[in-house]
């Protein structure tokens, strides 16, 4: 398969802590991929390093073959990189529609190449207004619930809610690597349940996912891999069917199920 992220011994450093200890990590294309461990571990610190809000101190960062450590927020999420961030952080006093304008605020005129049964060229010119029409009818398939609320403030919404929107705002920016950062904090059971159906729906529909996420348990039933941290250090990682079988691991790293 290919890859679309590859970190090779990335490190990070807030002042003279180290959160990120050498940490080396592949995601390939199609995949949901989970970063699990404790509080602490490091794992929304790495987030932060793929969207551009942290810079490595020392290690390298490749999204589709190319270096992006020197790269800005901006630049990262044009080329298609999108975070949905812990604690949502949506703009409560916009509406739902209004909040994912916010996300398709960068979309351009894109250009789709195709062949067609001759051998032929064809380059197809798809207009932003266009893209953004068809990025609100994606998000509303996957969360009917925000189409009903669209005029709605976002203030008004529960908190599934308002996590459905925060996901749906990061999908109308169209992400080729859409990061999750803690999508089930705070939310019950069966709200949990919906989410992470969804976000298999999103992969299966061809996005590549990285979820950070505590909840472990439910993160494996539907990641294809995962890696596990400890105090910034990846101290396990394989395929999520095969961690998810492993209940010393889920006990001593992940905190049962």
């Amino acid at each position: 398969m290919e890859k679309i992220l590859e970190i090779r011994d990335l490190v990070i450093r807030y002042g003279p802590i180290e959160a990120v200890k050498k940490v080396s990590m592949t995601i390939e294309k199609g995949q949901i991929v989970a970063l699990l461990g404790a509080n602490g571990a490091g794992k929304s610190t790495i987030i932060k390093c793929i969207s551009g809000l942290v810079k490595p101190s020392m290690g390298v960062v490749m999204y589709e073959g190319k270096s992006i450590e020197k790269l800005l927020i901006h630049q990262l999420s044009g080329a298609g990189i999108i975070c949905s961030p812990e604690g949502r952080l949506i703009f409560k006093d916009l509406t739902v529609e209004e909040n994912l304008k916010v996300g398709a605020y960068a979309l351009k005129t894109q250009k789709i190449t195709t062949v067609d049964e001759h051998g032929q060229t064809i380059v197809t010119k798809v207009s932003a207004k266009q893209r953004m029409k068809e990025n609100f009818e994606r998000v509303y398939r996957y969360f009917p619930v925000l189409l009903e609320r669209r005029k709605q403030t976002a203030a008004t919404l529960s908190g599934g809610e308002q996590q459905m929107l925060a996901i749906g705002r990061a999908l109308m920016a169209s992400p080729k690597l859409l990061l999750l950062d803690e999508p089930s904090l705070g939310l019950a059971p069966l709200i949990v349940r919906d989410i992470f159906e969804i976000i298999k729906q999103i992969s299966q529909e061809g996005t590549t996912i990285l979820i950070v996420e505590q909840n472990a348990y439910q993160t494996l039933k539907i990641a294809d891999y995962a890696y596990v941290l400890e105090l910034g250090k990846v101290r396990v990682e394989g395929l999520s069917q095969d961690l998810l079988k492993d209940e010393t691991l889920i006990s001593a790293y992940l905190g049962g199920k």
